[in-house]
């Protein structure tokens, strides 16, 4: 399949949409809002942790994350995140399980394994772990055999890799440095840990980067036998993350060269057996991602495509964010106050926004169209988007029956563009967003 190109689509940049409202439209929130939430929780939950530190900064990351250097800063973060689960569970009602735990960054690896297996004795002690699926970010670079062990004994059965790209001259160009074997040797260590669904995350769009280079990465990620592959566009945006500042942007591909690069990506999987998931995510047909795109099960939430139903996801850790129905809310992104606040036993929470019935409505509809290509509009919605929407209709990449709007398969890079349209909020979004290929 090729994909048709239709820049003028595509010019304006637009949000993931891994939340809605999405975190540009977060404002001053306090603790009692959080808690109040918490505290009418009921079933099943899923936490997110999240771990501020990796070995190394790449220049491209704009995750909440600084170098792992100084031991003490480590020591300090942990003791403050100990804290915060102890807080957050106290305010819990009992018969809440959690069902899914996963572990991001930053790179959780970044801390060490004892560490680790610490965090993971204070979640116990404080939720009621019910058997859950473990899931963590890994940076090759900072993996060993003692994490491997770790990982291991630990029951954890899904992993990501930071892989971005196996090109060198693109590696230098974005500050990651990993050898072909050191990856390898990574994806030996978790298969032999038990991990049984490995993604591997890849970038377009780098610094020098032709189809060609793109080409090799993904041979060699089918070879090594990743379960699911991420394909994200390169999002260069140094005004807002200014340590994308030492890529310079005269070494970036045009738009038209990453709308190829994409269009191709999606080709070479596809036609290897992959299961497209949404845009830009591809699993294998026994994977439990792709089973759940097939039957309909699909959701997006802060780590991207996921098969999670759970309504309320809780986040841990400085940055981390939460979502219950009617609430998203961020913690404290500066350690320093995140550290500070919970020295003084307060929910170190800063940020986010109520969700109004409306923003529910239309954040279902967004949901529904990037994950099954689909969703029923209703005449309101429809009413207030259909001249919008005339653009990607007259050109096939979507169609309107009754109420319902169809992205049609070679509309699927217009999918955020399409999505963009249903979200009154989007304002600015040259400065706040990246582009949609």
């Amino acid at each position: 399949m090729t994909w048709p190109y239709h820049p003028e689509l595509l010019a304006m940049p637009v949000p993931r949409y891994t939340s809605y409202p999405t975190a540009a439209e977060f404002g001053p929130i306090d603790g009692a809002a959080f808690m109040h939430e918490l505290e009418r929780t009921e079933g099943d939950i899923s936490l997110y942790v999240h771990i501020p530190f990796c070995e190394k900064i790449c220049f491209y990351c704009g995750c909440n994350t600084a170098a792992a250097g100084r031991r003490q800063r480590l020591e300090t973060y942990l003791d403050a995140l100990h804290r915060e689960i102890a807080l957050v569970a106290e305010h819990l009602p009992r018969k809440v399980s959690v069902r899914r735990l996963s572990f991001g960054g930053g790179s959780p690896n970044a801390i060490s394994p004892i560490d680790f297996a610490r965090l993971l004795s204070c979640l116990s002690l404080h939720f009621d772990l019910a058997s859950p699926e473990i899931s963590i970010e890994v940076d090759p670079r900072a993996m060993t055999p003692d994490w491997a062990e770790v990982i291991g004994s630990s029951g954890i059965t899904r992993a990501s890799l930071g892989v971005q790209t196996f090109a060198s001259q693109a590696q230098q160009a974005i500050g990651r440095v990993q050898p072909v074997e050191m990856i390898a040797r990574t994806v030996r260590w978790l298969r032999d840990a038990g991990v049984t669904s490995l993604n591997f995350d890849l970038m377009y769009g780098l610094p020098g980067q032709a189809w060609s280079d793109l080409e090799d990465t993904l041979k060699r990620s089918c070879a090594m036998g990743a379960d699911r592959i991420a394909l994200f566009g390169y999002a260069h945006v140094p005004h807002l993350i200014p340590r994308q500042r030492a890529i310079p942007a005269d070494d970036l591909p045009g738009m038209q060269a990453r709308f190829e690069m994409a269009s191709r990506g999606h080709d070479y999987l596809t036609d290897r057996g992959y299961v497209p998931v949404g845009f830009d995510h591809f699993a294998r047909p026994a994977d439990p991602l792709a089973i759940a795109a097939a039957q309909g099960r699909l959701h997006r939430n802060f780590q991207g495509f996921t098969d999670d139903p759970a309504p309320v996801l809780i986040g841990l850790g400085a940055s981390a964010i939460s979502s219950f129905p009617g609430l998203l809310a961020q913690t404290e992104k500066n350690n320093g106050r995140y550290r500070m606040l919970l020295s003084q036993d307060r929910l170190p929470v800063a940020h986010g926004i109520r969700r109004s019935a409306d923003d529910r409505y239309r954040g279902a509809v967004i949901e529904r169209l990037l994950c099954d290509g689909e969703a029923r509009l209703g005449a309101r919605l429809l009413g207030e988007t259909r001249a919008a929407l005339q653009p990607f209709v007259e050109r096939e990449l979507a169609a309107i029956d009754d109420d319902r709007l169809v992205v049609r398969p070679h509309g699927l890079p217009y999918s955020r563009s399409i999505a963009a349209l249903f979200d009154p909020y989007r304002q600015d979004s040259q400065r706040r967003f990246s582009s949609a290929v």
